[in-house]
């Protein structure tokens, strides 16, 4: 293991365990009472549009003051949980450190005891959120639900314990049972949580993978069955410089294609072609890499948040640009480079001398002057990093 880089995750580590697995989100201050009518889709006009900038903008500059004037207090989430418990698992198979087997385990089994759906396995965030209509905490959805299934999947293919696989097969039962737009008779579009139906594509992804990942080891036809035809809606929704928007129709473009959600894409792309062997799958995640690596990065190093768009240098995108990146080198062997590049000015940039790691640099739409936000996000932050960290170590060496 590169010198630097096992020093930046011994940091990463220590603070963590000192911390413990409680922190605060971005997104938890805009689900308070107060903040949430601020936000709410259709208050876009003046002068709601205002106050939001001025908000956010406090938000980003005053992060825990803000949060304490507003009483909102440091959450375990439960999507950080599912990526701590894969990221520390696949710390411990790279450096055989026992210590990181026993946090896994720790993590997987918050996971078993704060299971949040009536149908199978499924997890939520502990705010409420906004979106189509408010989405009350601790509702269940395809997007943390994922994040924990894919610790339990590498438990089980860590294992061979039939055990884990059971809970892979529970986690399936809560994913199937997501509304579902049926596009045409070989499209379909799996929704973000059931309270109701949307198109997005990276959620749909993360619950076709896992449907035909598990389907396949089960041999649940129908699950890979719907998981195919989720890949194939999302395929045909393809934009012709090979990116992907964060959504799809019949929803109004969102004209949003940025890092972390493209590298999501592509990870689940790379998986289901794995899986499947499908062509048209291949040249789907190609065309999107080639896009990827061309237009997300500054001097093969920096991960802007979209192409047209420097800020914010989120840690979110430097997160899953190391993830993604080091994940697809096995079929992409010169993303290796480019990760570690990301992780060696992410470390540089972006990690306090305590060892966790910013929420970014952001640049005041006010005063156009560039300011470092430090509040150290569990879920957002830390956990990603933990995980594109032990995505990079296991595939650099």
């Amino acid at each position: 293991m590169n010198e630097d880089v096992k020093k930046s995750l011994t940091r990463l580590t220590t603070w963590l365990e000192k911390n413990g697995w409680a922190g605060y989100d971005p997104y938890d201050i805009k689900g308070h009472k107060w903040i949430i009518p601020v936000i709410k889709k259709g208050n876009k006009s003046y002068p709601f549009a205002i106050i939001r900038e001025i908000l956010f903008e406090f938000f980003y500059s005053f992060p825990v003051v803000s949060r304490k004037m507003l009483g909102i207090k440091p959450q375990i989430n439960a999507k950080a949980m599912g990526l701590l418990a894969k990221a520390y698992l696949d710390l411990y198979k790279s450096t055989k450190k026992a210590e990181f087997l026993t946090k896994s385990e720790e993590c997987l089994s918050w996971l078993d005891n704060n299971n949040m759906s009536e149908k199978g396995m499924g997890w939520g965030y502990p705010f409420d959120w906004q979106s189509q209509k408010l989405i009350p905490r601790f509702t269940p959805n395809g997007i943390v639900t994922t994040a924990a299934a894919d610790a339990y999947w590498g438990w089980y293919e860590f294992t061979g314990d039939p055990q884990y696989l059971k809970s892979c097969e529970r986690i399936c039962v809560f994913l199937e049972s997501l509304p579902v737009d049926h596009i045409t008779e070989d499209q379909l579009c799996f929704s973000y949580t059931p309270l109701f139906q949307n198109h997005v594509h990276n959620l749909n992804l993360f619950v076709a993978e896992f449907l035909i990942k598990v389907g396949l080891k089960v041999e649940n036809k129908h699950w890979v069955d719907r998981g195919l035809k989720a890949t194939n809606y999302t395929l045909a929704c393809q934009l012709n410089d090979g990116s992907f928007d964060y959504n799809g129709p019949p929803e109004k473009p969102a004209q949003f294609i940025d890092n972390y959600h493209t590298g999501f894409v592509l990870r689940m792309l790379h998986s289901i072609w794995k899986l499947t062997g499908k062509e048209k799958v291949y040249e789907a995640l190609h065309k999107c890499y080639d896009h990827y690596i061309n237009h997300f990065f500054e001097d093969e190093r920096i991960p802007w948040l979209m192409p047209a768009r420097k800020y914010r240098l989120d840690i979110h995108s430097c997160a899953e640009s190391i993830n993604c990146l080091s994940e697809l080198s096995v079929t992409f062997p010169e993303g290796i480079g480019l990760a570690g590049n990301i992780l060696a000015w992410t470390t540089a940039n972006l990690q306090d001398i305590k060892g966790y790691f910013y929420y970014g640099i952001n640049k005041s739409r006010f005063f156009k002057f560039t300011y470092v936000s430090k509040i150290p996000y569990i879920r957002w932050s830390q956990a990603w990093m933990l995980k594109g960290i032990s995505n990079y170590i296991s595939n650099a060496e």
